[in-house]
């Protein structure tokens, strides 16, 4: 299956469970709008750059689309609407008044130059700024995108546009972004896993053995919240290396570490482990927070956590999905429990319409708000169903997109 073939198959696997009809599965499925773009920059050593840029539109029928922009290798089409069509759920089910979005550039910024980076950004917003705007479609930092990126997209926007810091979240705080919003992502996967501790009878994070996929922006904000709450994190990995420590390791040691190096890689608190080996770690709980389609069918039967807490978008194939939940693996999905970023980018849109800021207090009181009552909605699906909390996510999120829809009028 394509990436966006296994978002479809959940959403199937829940529309049996609500019996809609073929007509309307199609409907709901399909993408809005596909845009793909050229974007050429002169790079610094006179030569030209071209690259390929892409935004699909899955879904507007509960508000303007939101998703992020990331820019990496793998981006292509199919990879860009999964991860739209999964932003359409995601809002739903944390009950947001938007639809869904993804998209951006096949590149690895590493290649190029911090300039070179600011060329390709706003070359991209100029070839697609008639497309997105603050009530149209609102991206937002993804995998190797920033908060300064996203002040690149914003000041090029409004030259087109006027003073417009709606139409991009994200943003440094110093630019109308919101307090609160780096960290939110990760705080509100602790905060979706503590809500099924406590409903499962399973005590509390302290004590429990963690492995975590995954050192970036998500990753390293679990496990600084993991760490604080009495959680041993047992073994991490990157793009560049793996660690391990059967005790646990020092987090606030190995951000610095990672402030340093850009990796876990080579800390010398843990030993050195494969990749493979954090997916295979004996612990409690397994955190995939990097890039989608790590636990497969190849290996789903080796998982030894009794809880797989996606933290990533589409981390688990649905071979595997289906290998987990016959295993007796508790799957909470990844449009429940990494909605903190968007639902924090939601509040961050709304200081920016109503040009009153809000303190940071009030913004994480708001977004633990919104993941117990996301939780306590989810399962409620899951004993009235008898389903798994993704299948109860997506009836959920189907449920809503499809009553906003009919109300609308098809």
């Amino acid at each position: 299956m394509s990436a966006f073939e296994e978002v479809n198959y959940y959403f199937r696997k829940a529309a049996r469970v609500m019996d809609l009809s073929a007509a309307v599965e199609k409907m709901l499925v399909t993408p809005f709008r596909e845009v793909k773009v050229d974007v050429s920059i002169a790079l610094d050593n006179g030569q030209l750059g071209t690259f390929i840029g892409y935004r699909i539109q899955h879904d507007k029928t509960r508000g303007p689309m939101k998703g992020g922009l990331r820019f990496h290798p793998s981006v292509d089409l199919a990879e860009a609407q999964a991860l739209a069509s999964l932003m359409t759920w995601k809002t739903a089910v944390v009950n947001l008044p938007y639809g869904g979005a993804k998209g951006g550039i096949a590149v690895d910024p590493e290649s190029l130059t911090p300039r070179e980076l600011e060329r390709l950004t706003r070359r991209f917003v100029q070839q697609i700024h008639d497309i997105i705007g603050p009530q149209q479609d609102i991206p937002a930092p993804d995998v190797n995108t920033n908060p300064q990126i996203m002040a690149w997209i914003m000041d090029e926007y409004s030259k087109f546009h006027g003073f417009s810091p709606a139409v991009v979240t994200g943003k440094p705080v110093e630019l109308f972004g919101s307090k609160g919003r780096e960290e939110a992502t990760g705080r509100g996967v602790v905060w979706a896993l503590e809500e099924y501790l406590a409903d499962a009878g399973l005590g509390e994070v302290r004590g429990k053995r963690f492995a975590v996929q995954g050192f970036g922006n998500v990753g390293s904000w679990a496990c600084r919240f993991l760490h604080e709450r009495g959680g041993r994190v047992v073994a991490i990995g990157d793009a560049r290396g793996a660690i391990g420590h059967r005790e646990g390791i020092d987090i606030p040691t190995l951000v610095e570490h990672v402030a340093k190096t850009r990796s876990v890689a080579g800390f010398p608190g843990a030993q050195g482990i494969s990749n493979e080996g954090v997916l295979l770690a004996d612990v409690d709980v397994l955190v995939p927070a990097a890039l989608g389609g790590v636990i497969t069918e190849a290996n789903a039967k080796d998982i030894r956590a009794r809880i797989v807490l996606e933290a990533a978008n589409a981390p688990t194939t649905p071979g595997a999905d289906d290998i987990l939940e016959g295993r007796g693996v508790t799957v909470l999905p990844d449009i429940f429990v990494n909605a903190g970023g968007v639902t924090v980018s939601y509040f961050e849109w709304a200081q920016n319409i109503q040009q009153f800021s809000w303190e940071e207090e009030k913004v994480n009181a708001e977004l633990h708000r919104h993941m117990r009552e996301a939780y306590a909605t989810l399962a409620r699906v899951v004993k009235s169903r008898k389903v798994s909390f993704r299948t109860a996510a997506f009836i959920v999120a189907i449920g809503r997109v499809g009553r906003a829809t009919v109300l609308r009028g098809v």
